[in-house]
């Protein structure tokens, strides 16, 4: 591509974020807001635009291309945003109208698929040919580079890693209506009802505690049981280790599935908690592989990983999704 800047998008199903950048110069300037909770797909579009042009100001027609990191599943080769399981708007044609109104190419992916590009371009995985990136947000989702090449799948979701089963008694069921799921138990959305799961299920173990209390009082929520899990409460404490448990499953899997020299970890819930994630999974995985256990590590890029992916996205996108 020629030289100039482009546009990135992360977009999540709490936040999107919009960057101005390049491969040379990073992320120049930045603007976040709510992702809109509306069903009509226009209304997400019509933010997209007016946050572009925020972002772009009076560079706008400097820009070259827009790259897009988002919640999936997706049909990437269409340029659509499916059916997110954690966000209520369907179909949406966010290419197509990106592109028409901005008169440059834009391109889709999976926004842990952008993730792994922006380790790769800009990360831990620079001289890396096997990288593996996990998120662990409001859902669970993963990006790979195996042999040097991005992984993609018939429609570009090759890596929904959150939807594998790490429950075979299928207690929880997840957004995306199936049992089992890896997603319904460790993301920052689900972790509650998993949490009082364990405490309906075994009562007399928390009777008492402070976190039966938050559980029949409907206020426990991802950010109270780590923070008191920080604080040294047992009961809280108890959860983050079921948690951490499934954790190590789910990277286990990812290790015997993809054989990466390197998984790297993002998403609010490990950024923000990284020393009662990121032990239990080291621990543990090694337990459930049988693959040569990788470096694990939480990403460099913090919780701009997918907007650096977005960023290379425009300006590097990969084979499936040129011309």
């Amino acid at each position: 591509m020629s030289s100039g800047l482009v546009v990135g998008i992360d977009l999540g199903a709490t936040n999107v974020r919009v960057a101005l950048g390049s491969l040379g110069r990073g992320i120049l300037k930045r603007v976040e807001e709510k992702t809109v909770r509306d069903k009509r797909a226009e209304k997400l579009i019509e933010q997209l635009i007016r946050l572009i042009e925020a972002v772009a100001g009076d560079g706008l027609n400097e820009v070259k291309a827009i790259g897009i990191g988002s919640i999936g599943p997706l049909d990437s080769k269409r340029g659509i945003i499916l059916k997110p399981a954690n966000a209520p708007f369907r179909d949406v044609h966010i290419v197509e109208a990106l592109s028409e109104r901005f008169r440059v190419p834009a391109y889709l992916l999976n926004d842990c698929n952008a993730a792994v590009l922006g380790e790769k371009f800009f990360g831990a995985g620079k001289n890396v040919e096997n990288l593996f990136y996990v998120t662990l947000s409001s859902g669970i989702g993963g990006g790979a580079i195996v042999d040097g090449n991005l992984l993609f799948g018939k429609d570009g979701n090759a890596v929904e890693v959150g939807h594998l089963v790490v429950d075979l008694e299928g207690r929880l069921r997840c957004g995306c209506g199936a049992r089992g799921h890896w997603e319904a138990y460790c993301s920052g959305r689900n972790i509650p009802n998993f949490a009082r799961y364990l405490v309906d299920e075994d009562p007399e173990r928390f009777r008492g505690s402070e976190i039966e209390k938050l559980v029949k009082e409907g206020g426990l929520t991802s950010e109270v049981l780590f923070d008191l899990a920080k604080r040294g409460d047992e009961h809280a404490l108890l959860i983050v280790e079921e948690i951490g448990k499934l954790n190590a499953v789910g990277f286990a899997n990812i290790n015997t599935c993809y054989d990466p020299e390197i998984i790297t970890i993002g998403g609010s819930v490990a950024l923000y908690n990284q020393d009662l994630i990121i032990p239990p999974i080291i621990e543990n995985i090694g337990k459930y592989t049988i693959n040569n256990v990788p470096e694990v590590k939480i990403t460099p890029l913090g919780g701009d990983a997918v907007l650096y992916g977005a960023i290379a996205l425009a300006e590097n996108p990969p084979p499936q999704l040129r011309g």
